[in-house]
């Protein structure tokens, strides 16, 4: 089988490990049998040049995350990380205090800036840097062209002005009301090499539970790979990353809210939309507390299941990235 998923950092991560795990079980279970080939096709929208380096923290959480590495309780960055070159930048007033880099994590920016500014492309930077840490999927960027989501706020003096969307997220944690988000340099991208084709030719697509506006969004707003979830024979599930009225990490109600859709399993769903009905999904999988919100989604079409989907470990997880694939696999309610 091929699973081909799309994906923002901790979330996305953390639903693939579970998905993996659930795999492996499943092999043992039959006896060793044919394995799963999964694809991630990662959000680059947050990358951003900091200090010099290019740092892409989606793609970054995905191999921490998958290759054994992350800061658990973080969800991301290093395990064991250490910041005495963060800390030496604020003596010469150059640090980012808002963004802070450890020392692991930098290494990793730095092997990927000189590999990038060597001619390589982002892809073939990914798979090098992949080959250290070994996640277990064929981990690709969304695009190799640099697209960068900024987002549209009001500025003091009147009027409006743009900010990184991490500035936005992790310096002002969304306090600032968005207006809009704005993917820069998304007009002149396009799928990377490989992204298509995951999609064309998977047996299943899944959407996380990652952020829907500035994670799934970006990467679905990418020329090209819209248009591929749309075409490919596989059947598209998607989990949801709200439960019971909240986003279960980060402030995704915030993005919601800038883009007038309501912080719930319902709405989330309806803004992906139907297959059937010009979106991108065939099925859903929303949280038990959410499991009024099913009556109302299925007397519109829509196919979905009921399940805990709160990512407490990894075996919970597993059970998760199980019940989205039964949805779809076998047709029956999760």
């Amino acid at each position: 089988m091929k699973i081909t998923v799309l994906s923002g950092g901790v979330g996305g991560a953390r639903f693939t490990r579970g998905l993996l795990a659930h795999l492996a079980t499943t092999r043992s279970d039959r006896g060793g049998g044919t394995s799963a080939e999964v694809t991630v096709i990662a959000n680059t929208g947050d990358d951003m040049w900091l200090h010099g380096v290019r740092i892409c923290p989606d793609l970054d959480t995905l191999m921490y995350t998958l290759g054994g590495g992350v800061h658990e309780d973080q969800g991301w960055g290093r395990a064991g990380e250490s910041r005495r070159t963060s800390s030496e930048l604020s003596h010469y007033d150059v640090d980012s205090e808002w963004f802070t880099l450890g020392d692991l994590d930098l290494a990793t920016h730095l092997a990927r800036t000189g590999l990038l500014r060597s001619g390589q492309t982002l892809s073939q930077v990914t798979e090098r840097l992949c080959r250290r840490w070994e996640p277990g999927v064929r981990l690709l960027p969304m695009t190799d062209q640099e697209v960068e989501t900024h987002v549209v706020v009001d500025a003091a003096a009147g009027g409006t002005r743009l900010l990184h969307f991490e500035e936005w997220w992790v310096r002002h944690r969304a306090a600032l009301p968005a207006r809009a988000f704005v993917q820069v340099g998304l007009e002149s991208a396009s799928a990377a090499p490989g992204v298509v084709a995951a999609l064309l030719d998977a047996d299943v697509v899944v959407l996380p539970p990652s952020n829907p506006v500035v994670s799934i969004g970006t990467i679905l707003a990418v020329p090209g790979i819209w248009e591929a979830l749309v075409a490919t024979a596989a059947p598209v599930v998607g989990i949801s990353p709200i439960v019971g009225g909240a986003a279960v990490r980060g402030m995704a109600d915030a993005c919601l809210r800038a883009i007038g859709v309501e912080t719930s399993a319902a709405a989330v769903a309806r803004h992906y939309g139907r297959r059937e009905a010009g979106g991108v999904l065939d099925a859903w999988l929303i949280d038990t507390v959410d499991a009024d919100a099913a009556a109302g989604l299925r007397s519109d079409g829509w196919r979905v299941g009921v399940a805990p989907t709160l990512m407490t470990d990894v075996p919970a997880t597993a059970e998760i990235a199980a019940r989205a694939l039964k949805l779809v696999v076998t047709g029956h309610p999760a």
